[in-house]
């Protein structure tokens, strides 16, 4: 991968996307290239530039210097596309097959050139069509597992582990997350969004003591752990995936933070995905979140016992506690993001997009009662079977 400084930033338009494909000769000379802008995220600009003969395709990434989704009155660091470029190429060192190649990033110009992954899908999307994606969550587990234990210090050298963990302070995206994950949607706060017809449901959280104590507790991890250097977003609309094949792209939000804040995100995605279905549909949301637990804790456990670095990793006990941790904490990060997502400032298709308004409010209800009780209620969780036990009970 090469990494450059050149000119003053400027953000790209299709014809300038094109000119510095051709300019770093990613395409025969000559070739009929197209070039689409196809972001529809809050903070990028995206292009996908094709030769129209070979359908040959590269994608170019740039950040804009304030959130999309708001507008230029929310400025944010260009960093965050430095942040990008080099998670992906840590991540790679572990698990290349589950990152996009990275071919190129500009500093200056807060861009980053990458693999065109328009073989396949965005998860998200083809979830709500029904797809069931067979290993997307053996795929995920072992992401998580091996981008965890690789870069926390039972599996790399604990001095090499801080000086990797500076390079990945993220100050103003992990600020996105306390507020809009952690905070926000847990008070009266003008960036949070929702139906008039929930307002009742959603001041009851706002008054209930018992939940802001948990939640400023999953916060209060969030904010001080450092064992693992994170995606940071890993939701469902940060996977491309088919039905052998899975790639997880977008970590400008990655930073040192807790084991278990990926597998809660994952998990919330999958269980707001459940809330949009029908009882008989929801099966496979289930099964892909004991896959995903059961891949993690088996790879986690056996890089531990094979290559762990770390003198008390031997000793008996200390790898249940971090995995018991790591999922309670996990539940509870989960319920946080499923209520963020449904009353916050940014939602999912999988709740908005259903049709008829009355079905989508009970399922928002829904989606509010589960993420308090994951949240209230994650030290009593003993297994993944738990999500379908609690799910059924906040049904109605």
């Amino acid at each position: 991968m090469t990494t450059v400084q050149t000119s003053v930033y400027e953000p790209l338009t299709e014809p300038k996307a094109v000119s510095l494909a051709v300019r770093l000769g990613l395409f025969r000379d000559g070739a009929p290239l197209a070039c689409r802008e196809i972001g529809d995220g809050n903070l990028n600009l995206v292009f996908h530039i094709v030769d129209q003969e070979t359908k040959q395709g590269v994608i170019i990434k740039q950040a804009l210097p304030y959130a999309k989704v708001v507008g230029e009155s929310w400025p944010l660091t260009l960093k965050r596309a430095v942040i990008e470029s080099n998670a992906l190429r840590t991540f790679a060192s572990y698990v290349p097959q589950y990152v996009p190649k990275v071919y190129y990033s500009d500093e200056s110009l807060a861009i980053t050139v990458m693999e065109d992954l328009s073989r396949l899908q965005i998860a998200r999307k083809g979830l709500i069509e029904g797809k069931t994606y067979p290993l997307l969550s053996q795929h995920i587990g072992e992401f998580v597992a091996k981008t965890a234990f690789y870069t926390s210090d039972f599996g790399m050298n604990q001095q090499e582990k801080k000086k990797l963990a500076q390079s990945f302070v993220n100050p103003e995206l992990c600020k996105i997350t306390e507020d809009l994950v952690f905070t926000d949607p847990f008070f009266d706060h003008e960036t949070n969004n929702f139906e008039d017809e929930l307002r009742p449901d959603v001041e009851a959280l706002w008054r209930d003591d018992r939940l802001h104590l948990e939640a400023a507790k999953l916060k209060r991890k969030f904010l001080t752990e450092a064992d693992v250097l994170l995606h940071g977003d890993l939701h469902t609309g940060s996977i491309f995936v088919s039905a052998d094949e899975t790639k997880v792209i977008d970590p400008e939000f990655a930073f040192y933070g807790p084991i278990a804040f990926d597998l809660g995100q994952f998990f919330a995605n999958l269980l707001l995905n459940a809330l949009s279905r029908s009882e008989l549909e929801r099966q496979p949301l289930f099964d892909h979140i004991d896959r995903t637990w059961d891949v993690f804790a088996s790879v986690f456990s056996n890089l531990w016992r094979t290559e762990s670095v770390e003198t008390y990793a031997a000793t008996p006990g200390l790898l249940e506690d971090v995995l018991r941790h790591a999922f309670i904490d996990a539940v509870g990060f989960a319920g946080c993001e499923v209520i963020r997502r449904t009353i916050g400032l940014a939602h999912v298709a999988d709740l908005d997009g259903i049709e008829h308004k009355d079905e989508r409010l009970v399922a928002k209800r829904h989606a509010l009662r589960l993420g308090r009780r994951l949240i209230i209620e994650r030290r009593v969780f003993t297994g993944t079977e738990d999500f379908r036990r609690l799910f059924a009970e906040t049904e109605q």
